[in-house]
Order: C-alpha cells, then structure tokens, then sequence
C-alpha cells in the first residue's frame, strides 16, 4: 500500500500534504485518505480496490460529480491528476487500483457533532436544506448527457442475481423481492422520473456548514440510473433516527410527517415531483429497503461471512409481511 501511496501522491502533487487514512467503517467498497495542509483538510484522495467495476463505471462517476459541481451543485468536485485525469489507475495485487482526488466537503458530519444540528438554529432548516440540496442534484441531472454510462436499476436488481447472491434458505424474502421487482418494472421512467441518482444520500455523504447551515455532498461512489423516488424515500427511511424514541407512535407519526414536508418544501423549491409519485413512497421505501439488504449480503460475500440475520430482519419482515417501514405511512 505504501508504493501505492507514493505513486497517487506523485500523480496529484501531494508531497507537501499529509495524509492520514480514514476510519473504514463496515461494508465501505474503498481506502480513503484525507489530504491536509498547514492543518487544514483540503482533499480526500480515494483508492477502489475491488476489480468489481471497471475504469468506465469510474470515469462515469466523476464525469457526473465534475458536472455537478461545474453547475453550482453544492457537491465536492473531483480534481484531476497532473496528467488531466479525473480517474487513474495502476497494477495492485494482480487487479488495478483506481484512483481519484476529491476536494474535501467544507463541514462536518452531523454526527461528529453528537446529531446536533447548528446552534440556534431549527431542525425544520436543516431538513429543508437536504431536500433543497437533493433538488438541485435531481434538477440537473435531468438535463445531463453522460459521455460514460453508469449502470441502471434493473441491471443489478434482478431475479438473476439475487438468486446467485442470496442463499435458497431465504426463499421466503427472494420471493416477496422478486414480487416488488415486478412493480418497480410498471414505474414510468421517463426523463422528469428517472434519471442518475446517489443512490445513498443520507447524513453519512455529506457535512454541514455549522455557521450558515450549507451542505456539501459527496461520495457518489454508488451512483446509478434509478428512479428519483429512491433518494427520497432513502432521505425518508434515515429521518426516523430523529423521532425513534418518541413513546407515542401518534406522535412519531406526526414528527416524521412534518419532517417529510420538510424536505419537499425544500426539493421542490429546486425541481418538481409529482404527486403521483409521491404517492408511491411506500413502494420505494421497499426499495431502498431491497437494496439495503442485497448490500449487507454482498459485504459478508467480500468478507467471506454468512449474513447475521439480526442486521437485516426487520427489512426482511417488512417484506414479507407487507408491513409499512417503521409503521408510519
């Protein structure tokens, strides 16, 4: 790892930078270095190791990130090597190591400061800055015309796959997946519904500007052709953190409601979404839940593991049970 180190730091002029490895956490896909100079973090030097995607999917990424950003997104832009390039690569351990330079987010990460949101400030501004921030992600997606392709849904959510990847033993949760797959395919996927989404925008990808409560988004390692919907009902299922130990399941409700209205006011103040869709959350929720599940097997299948049922149970009962996620919709 350390010639790998030296390599990227030639590529992108770090030798005056320190670089101190992140804190991996559980099912992370990549080795991240923060780059600091004069102790200010200036850029985020990341590292895919996997050999699961190719160096197409990666240009796709940070072709999209660089659009973004080139369009007032409020996203941490990718920055190119000394040789122009936004994705290099080189031989590691007979795969590639791909590599690419991120500016670093300005802020933190609402929960290195204890789920605490800026002083004096409303928690209804911070939800309506996620959809506010999301909006414009979505706006100018829909106007965008890749040079590279990134995968769409169905080409990783299928029967096909899921079958290789999720033992028989689970036949009970493959069936009721298979059944929403079915529904996602009557979904309209036209330009205004579907498009490149993050496909994992929550509190963990991006920090927050404590002084004026801006929010700078990044890692969009997972990015894909999806539905518009998925964000948002991904954006819904991370909300009942703020109201999970409210006793009183009517007001739990009432909370997240107000937290969702949120949310739309500040989307929508940046791109529309239909009240048809909206409409459909539930079946989205599903998706995100699907989706979360297929990632955990397919953390224990790169670390060799079997699945712990516990971390996927309650996504499976919903499934299974068509119970709504949480009770609330």
């Amino acid at each position: 790892m350390q010639n790998l180190l030296e390599y990227a730091k030639k590529l992108y002029a770090l030798d005056a930078y320190t670089l101190t490895p992140a804190e991996g956490h559980e099912g992370g896909r990549n080795m991240i270095f923060t780059c600091s100079r004069a102790g200010e973090k200036e850029a985020v030097l990341r590292f895919s190791l996997l050999n699961d995607r190719g160096e197409q999917e990666y240009l796709a990424e940070t072709e999209f990130v660089h659009y973004l950003a080139s369009n007032g997104a409020p996203v941490a832009d990718v920055l190119p090597s000394l040789n122009g390039k936004q994705v290099e690569s080189c031989p590691y351990n007979e795969g590639t190591a791909y590599i690419s330079l991120f500016a670093f987010a300005k802020g933190m990460l609402i929960s290195d400061n204890g789920y605490r949101y800026r002083e004096n400030a409303p928690l209804a501004e911070y939800f309506y800055n996620t959809g506010k921030t999301l909006g414009k992600i979505h706006r100018l997606s829909k106007g965008f015309t890749p040079c590279y392709a990134r995968p769409r849904y169905f080409d990783k959510y299928n029967m096909d796959y899921i079958h290789r990847l999720i033992p028989d033993a689970y036949a009970p949760l493959k069936e009721s997946m298979a059944a929403r797959l079915e529904d996602f395919r009557q979904l309209p996927a036209d330009q205004e519904n579907f498009g490149l989404v993050h496909f994992d925008y929550s509190d963990g990808n991006y920090h927050i500007d404590m002084e004026n409560g801006s929010i700078t988004v990044f890692d969009f390692d997972n990015c894909i052709n999806c539905w518009y919907m998925f964000d948002l009902a991904n954006l819904w299922t991370h909300g009942e953190g703020w109201f999970r130990w409210e006793r009183d399941a009517g007001k739990r409700a009432e909370g997240m409601h107000a937290y969702f209205r949120a949310v739309l006011e500040g989307y929508r103040s940046e791109t529309e979404i239909s009240d048809e869709m909206l409409e459909k959350l539930p079946l989205f929720i599903d998706m995100v839940l699907i989706e979360n599940i297929v990632d955990e097997f397919e953390c224990c299948a790169r670390e060799g593991e079997a699945v712990d049922f516990e971390d996927i149970e309650n996504a499976a009962r919903c499934l299974t049970e068509n119970i709504p996620y949480a009770g609330l919709i």
